[in-house]
């Protein structure tokens, strides 16, 4: 387990400044893996001291969450509060945050299984490639009288079984070896693109739109699937391809799915993070009446969920009482003291992210593992252009995010991806890779040329 520095460091090679938002995260992280060590009767009654975070669209808020669930491989759902109606009201419940979580947490756990089984698995589909390839090693026998009933119960059908005509020792040998033969080749990758028919089953995910709108998370297929037969297709791929699709369904046979969904469960109580966004927009502000109504019912509804209970799901029942929750809201027009008193209760921890610098728009341009420079580099290069951003047109296109956010509506760094965009715009159009690698650099003229940077400028045109 990192340690609170550790996690602040992580933090820093994508997030550019909130320092305090990310040493309270870490912290909180931290304690989960000092609770963890406490002896059990000392451990029931700690609980998460759940955050609140405060400061303007595109300042890292939502990024600080998700990051810091990748960094612990906890599962991590992202809602916004204002999907949500208070129960009586058509829409979705606030049972169905913890309802994903799980399946996020199924999802990560059932990952980390196929992994383990992975070389298993992809054995077990490359001998079912071998064996579509190559055919089968006998003669079928055609059998009038129970061809259509095996369709149905099988093989074993009225009590008899298919037989088989015998082949000669000469016929075996040859298939023997014309299925070394097709392994050698499929091992040394030269039947990659071979197209073959194989036989997958059917898999129909999810429940109907009308029972979730409903609060209802039941998927029929699921009830009946120990009953009536897989269904399967059909399906005509490469080799390559067959051998994943393949692999995923040898995998699943070696899974054991009740454990599976038994460790996410633990996993999801013990781990899950929720970050709940734009919870500033179901703040009652100036009184209760109206549409504050209705926002005041849909905190009343998340209240029992952050303080702790159990909520039904397909897979049984789940305790929130040691998840994270983690809010965040702009809150210009309302303020945290809006909320009602029992929602503020349950978010002990207030931190507040400041507004970007031109220094920070700089800096998230080049700085972070997966700044907006490189990754713009990276996809030209793919096209023969490599592209060079000189200091100056690095403060020039800072500077243009910082007026266009001042004298408009502020959205943080979401803007750098407007500016940028339209910077590079002729030369993504025109770059084609039919030509050898040209090199060009972006300079402040460039810069200049090609996007407004001064306040008496027309700056509309960079909004989104």
């Amino acid at each position: 387990m990192l340690t609170p520095k550790q996690i602040v460091d992580s933090l820093n090679k994508y997030i550019i400044g909130q320092d305090e938002a990310k040493r309270t995260v870490a912290i909180a992280l931290r304690n989960r893996y000092r609770r963890s060590k406490l002896p059990e009767e000392l451990k029931e009654d700690i609980i998460p001291k759940n955050i609140i975070m405060a400061g303007p669209t595109g300042v890292g808020k939502t990024e600080i969450a998700r990051r810091l669930a990748k960094l612990v491989d906890a599962p991590f759902v992202k809602v916004e509060a204002t999907k949500f109606t208070e129960v009586g009201y058509v829409g979705r419940d606030v049972d169905s945050i913890v309802r994903d979580l799980v399946e996020a947490s199924i999802r990560l756990v059932k990952t980390k299984w196929q992994e383990k089984v992975k070389v298993a698995a992809t054995a077990a589909a490359e001998q079912r490639i071998v064996d579509i390839l190559a055919g089968k090693g006998y003669k079928p026998q055609e059998n009038e009288q129970f061809t259509s009933l095996q369709k149905l119960f099988g093989a074993f059908a009225q009590g008899g079984r298919q037989e088989s005509l015998e082949i000669s020792d000469e016929e075996k040998a040859a298939h023997k070896s014309k299925r070394v033969r097709i392994f050698k080749e499929l091992s040394e990758g030269k039947l990659e693109n071979e197209l073959i028919e194989i036989d997958v089953v059917e898999n129909h995910t999810g429940g109907n739109d009308t029972m979730l709108a409903m609060g209802i998370d039941m998927n029929l297929n699921e009830m009946f699937g120990g009953i009536l037969p897989k269904k399967t297709k059909t399906r005509k791929t490469t080799v390559k391809e067959a051998r994943r699709i393949l692999a995923n369904e040898e995998a699943d046979k070696l899974i054991d799915m009740d454990e599976v969904v038994s460790q996410a469960i633990d996993k999801a109580e013990q781990d899950g993070i929720i970050f709940i966004d734009e919870i500033d927009k179901i703040a009652a502000n100036g009184g209760a009446h109206g549409r504050d109504v209705s926002r005041e019912g849909v905190q009343r509804d998340i209240l029992p969920i952050v303080e702790g209970s159990v909520v039904n799901t397909k897979y049984g029942p789940v305790r929130t009482n040691y998840m994270l929750f983690i809010a965040a809201g702009a809150f210009h027009i309302s303020k945290i003291n809006d909320l009602i008193p029992e929602l503020q209760g349950r978010f002990p921890i207030s931190v507040r992210l400041n507004a970007l610098t031109l220094e920070d728009y700089k800096r998230i341009l080049t700085a972070p593992e997966n700044a907006i420079i490189k990754q713009y580099t990276a996809l030209l290069e793919t096209d023969n252009i490599h592209i060079d951003f000189t200091e100056g047109a690095l403060d020039e296109i800072a500077k243009a995010c910082l007026i266009a956010n001042e004298t408009t509506e502020n959205i943080g760094a979401r803007r750098l991806h407007t500016i940028v965009e339209k910077l590079l715009d002729d030369i993504s159009f025109n770059a084609s890779g039919d030509h050898p690698m040209i090199n060009i650099e972006i300079d402040e003229k460039y810069v200049h040329e090609h996007i407004a940077c001064d306040e008496n400028e027309n700056i509309n045109k960079y909004i989104i």
